[in-house]
């Protein structure tokens, strides 16, 4: 309820798009807001909505912010349990990650979706799948857009395509979608959850909330995933690329079927969905199973399927300069992800690799690599493991580099007409950039340089 905000004292701690946001938004309940964040705002981007109508305490420590506060919220960013938080929830201060303060902001009903991989293009997807069905929705979430950006204008009519992390749902306490998928999981953030039960109990509370009157939408072949049916409310409904199911998303002949309660319908067949490959596959029987449970016509699902382009930084085509095309997946960030990205390289590649370590191991990665994997291009704070992976591999084919723009230079000069150059990193980017969009276009911008370079040097 708005009500029940309205006129707070607040701190908001972490000042990246989505503490802007909830300042925003609770500016508008008429509440006392101070913003803090241990940069200086100097180094902080997007704070002019709020400047001059909050109190900045930039560039320090939240500790001594606590007096008089009624709420703290707190950015995905920010764990959970720093001293600050802990104290005060010793004073009886609540704390509210800004995805919790949306949703009790909010009128519109959340559908919600995570995973390891494929969550942007999966929520992407099923936003577009709302839009071309006339629905009103908003995508929000971890995608780049706050839940509280919109939570104020949305009504009840209004579906809240929400992409959620499990940094977002590791301290949710209210927040119940209509819809929750889980796509899949393989190791990542193992740095924030402790190890990898801790990261699957962040990812299982998106059903915490949920009653038998809800849908929780399951990756059938991943066996995480599936066994977590057994402990959720909701009405549990899979879906599979590789097998036959009784009731679910599934194929069968070459085509996309949904089959639940009494509805059965052919969506559309496998080779008309536009974004290709097998994680793109799962991706589009997640999207169909959310849209279709929510009242979405096979029709119009289908029509999206055959129409949705993708999302920036996600395989990604950039150019290509002189016969070799430069690919940026700057959103896989970790190695599963980076995984699947390889697996749809159909040329011979050079992979950009590396970035801020998150916990994780780089075995399995090399030993998936396929025989287009050409040549490896290592760079950021997890460099010396990567090298060390490559070596027990036996794979020589590698050079490192000290910054990023010197890799990506590097890559270019070990690849031939007819090669890729894939920036695929399986590592965070936090070492280097604020976040995987910045260091996406940081790609694309080095890659514009090259091209107007070799141009300049023909001419």
């Amino acid at each position: 309820m708005q009500s029940d905000f309205r006129n707070k004292n607040v701190l908001i701690i972490g000042m990246a798009r989505s503490g802007i946001a909830a300042a925003e938004a609770l500016l508008k309940l008429d509440c006392t807001v101070t913003v803090n964040d241990s940069k200086p705002e100097q180094k902080l981007e997007g704070l002019e909505p709020i400047k001059g109508k909050c109190f900045f305490e930039l560039g320090c420590k939240p500790d001594g912010l606590l007096d008089g506060k009624d709420l703290i919220v707190i950015s995905p960013s920010v764990p959970p349990y720093i001293p600050a938080l802990e104290e005060a929830r010793r004073r009886n201060i609540p704390v509210l990650t800004e995805i919790e303060l949306g949703y009790r902001l909010c009128e519109g009903v959340p559908v919600a979706i995570t995973g390891t991989n494929g969550k942007t293009t999966t929520t992407s997807l099923t936003g577009q799948m709302f839009r071309d069905a006339g629905r009103k929705n908003y995508v929000v979430g971890n995608i780049g857009i706050p839940y509280t950006a919109y939570a104020l204008e949305a009504t009840p009519e209004h579906t809240m395509v929400t992409e959620i992390s499990s940094y977002q749902l590791q301290c949710i306490e209210q927040f119940h979608p209509r819809v929750a998928a889980m796509l899949n999981i393989t190791p990542d953030h193992l740095d924030r959850h402790g190890g990898m039960e801790g990261y699957i109990e962040a990812k299982r509370r998106i059903f915490m909330n949920q009653t038998t009157d809800d849908f929780a939408v399951l990756n059938y072949d991943d066996p995480t995933v599936r066994a977590m049916a057994e402990q959720i409310k909701a009405k549990t409904v899979f879906f599979s690329r590789k097998e036959e199911l009784k009731e679910g998303v599934f194929v069968k002949d070459g085509e996309l079927i949904f089959k639940y309660g009494a509805v059965s319908a052919v969506v559309c067949r496998i080779e008309d969905i536009y974004i290709k490959g097998p994680h793109n596959l799962e991706n589009a029987m997640a999207a169909t199973a959310v849209a279709m449970l929510m009242g979405i016509s096979a029709q119009s699902c289908a029509y999206t399927l055959k129409n949705f382009r993708g999302v920036e930084h996600r395989i990604e085509t950039v150019d290509t300069v002189n016969g070799v095309t430069f690919i940026n997946d700057s959103k896989g960030t970790n190695p599963d992800s980076t995984e699947k990205a390889i697996q749809t390289m159909t040329a011979p590649t050079v992979l950009l690799l590396g970035g801020y370590d998150k916990g994780g191991s780089f075995d399995e990665l090399i030993g998936c690599y396929t025989d287009n994997i050409r040549y490896t291009v290592v760079l950021g704070a997890t460099k010396d493991k990567i090298i060390k992976a490559l070596n027990d591999a036996g794979v020589k084919e590698y050079t490192a580099a000290d910054t990023f723009e010197e890799a990506v230079m590097a890559a270019y000069k070990a690849a031939k007409p007819g090669w890729n150059v894939l920036l695929s990193p399986a590592c965070a980017s936090w070492d280097m950039f604020a976040d995987f969009e910045q260091r996406g276009r940081v790609f694309k911008e080095i890659v514009k340089r090259i091209k107007e370079n070799e141009a300049a040097v023909k001419n």
